[in-house]
This record gives structure tokens, sequence and C-alpha cells, in this order.
């Protein structure tokens, strides 16, 4: 590693972080992002007034230590806006929604958002099961909204964001589901949306509480960081908690080719289960 750095951070120190982020997320590091797990690791060191990236990995192994979640914190990447990949929400718009309404008979749904990072794609979720929910009728409808980073877990929770993040929103929507704070460029989500929602932190390699069925899953850009392997026990994992039929939203770098016999292919990254 580069002696000019900051802190002495050698190749032992590279592979020590490495097999310990591959352990306790999944995520398959190369060399390649060594410069960024230096990067946004120092930060740590500056923050715990450590000298060296061999005594932070010292400090990562004291059982006694909580710096494993700020370790995984720092490590996990966390990059989404409000309806990212619209077409996903256009098809829940125009054909899931509608065929869920016409036919469950029990007027249960039931969502998982699968990385849900600091929430933005969940409140998507919620704005578009508000503009479809039938105006009779008591639906019970529920949003799990899941991340493995406790930090954007809680960002999301609190359901308040810059004004700037709302760029692309229809004005409609913005007045619909927002309330602006007059002293401060800030808004926050409405009751209305916040209501449908549970954020929970959750890390995909470890058990899951949750029973199922969902009616669907967003889970995207988040396996692109798993080696095939983990990546067909997890598809595999969602598959059992999903109903007959339903469906999983994945990213539009992602595929399921020859990694799930599970789901049929059905539109650009939408997959419904056999």
């Amino acid at each position: 590693m580069e002696s000019e750095r900051e802190f002495n951070f050698t190749q032992k120190d590279f592979k020590f972080i490495r097999d310990l982020v591959a352990e306790q997320t999944g995520i398959a590091l190369s060399e390649a992002k060594s410069h960024m797990v230096y990067s946004r690791l120092s930060r740590r060191l500056r923050s715990l007034n450590i000298a060296t990236f061999a005594q932070y990995c010292d400090c990562l192994n004291d059982a006694t230590s909580d710096e494993l979640v700020h370790f995984v914190n720092a490590l996990t990447t966390n990059l989404t806006a409000f309806f990212r990949e619209n077409h996903h929400f256009e098809f829940l718009a125009n054909t899931l929604l509608p065929n869920l309404f016409a036919t469950k008979t029990n007027k249960r749904i039931r969502i998982w958002s699968a990385g849900c990072s600091t929430g933005e794609e969940p409140y998507s979720l919620a704005m578009v099961l508000r503009e479809n929910l039938p105006k009779t009728g008591a639906w019970d409808v529920k949003i799990l909204a899941t991340d493995l980073d406790s930090n954007v877990v809680a960002k999301a929770s609190s359901g308040i964001y810059e004004e700037n993040r709302l760029n692309g929103l229809t004005s409609r929507r913005m007045k619909r589901f927002f309330i602006k704070n007059r002293y401060t460029n800030q808004v926050k989500v409405k009751p209305e949306v916040r209501e449908l929602l549970t954020f929970k932190q959750l890390n995909l390699m470890h058990d899951w509480p949750m029973k199922g069925p969902f009616d669907f899953i967003f889970c995207r850009n988040v396996v692109i960081y798993f080696n095939k392997d983990t990546q067909k026990t997890l598809f595999k994992r969602f598959a059992d908690l999903t109903a007959d039929k339903g469906y999983l939203f994945i990213g539009h770098s992602e595929s399921l080719f020859q990694v799930s016999t599970q789901y049929q292919l059905i539109g650009n990254t939408i997959y419904q289960r056999y």
C-alpha cells in the first residue's frame, strides 16, 4: 500500500478487512476497492484516534468493542433517489397493483424493500400505493423496509429530507405527500405515507425474523456486491418468502441468469415467482 498515506495500510490489513466484510455482509471486495476502503475507514481511525490500520483491525477483533457496527456502516454504499428506475413504479401502478386489488380476497398486501438505504425507495412504494388504493374497502397494507446500515435506517425512519432530494418529483406528489419546513430547506414525509412503513436494521446474511409471504419484494442494486454463490443462496431465500405468483424487482445491472430458476423474467428487471 502507499507509504505517503496518513495511515499505514498494508496488504495484510486489506485482506483482513476484505475477509471481515465478506463474513459480515456477503459483499465481495476486489483489490480495486482498496483505495475506497482506505478512504472510508480513515475517518474511523481519526475518530478513534488510532494510528495504524493494524491497530484498527485489532479493535475490530475485540469482542467487547461496538466498532463492527461503524465498520459495516462505513463500507456499505447507499446511493438512492425517489422513484429511481421509474419503470418499476409504473409497472406497479399500471399492472401489479390493479391485479392485486382485483384478486386479493383477504385485502392484505405485504411488501419488502430489502436494502432500503435512506428510505427513498420504500417511500416511493408507499406513495404509489396511496395513489392507487381503492376508495372502498379496508385494505391491510404494510411495507417492511430493511437495510444493513443502521445509520441510514435511522435517517429513513425520520422521513426528513433536504428539499433538493425531491428533484424530479411532480409538484402534485410534492404537495400531497410532503410537508415543507418554512424555516429550513427540509421536507418531511406526511403521516399517510409514513404509517404504511416499518423500518428495521437487517443483515441479509443473517437470520430473517419475518415469515412472509410477501406479494412483492424490491431488492435493487444490492446483490451486485455479492459473489454468485451468495446470490444463489439469497434469491432462494427471497423465493421462499415470495407469495405464489409474487414478484421480485432487481437493479438495472443485475440478473437472475444462472442464479435462480424460481423466477420468470416478465419485464425489464421484473421477475415473477413460478
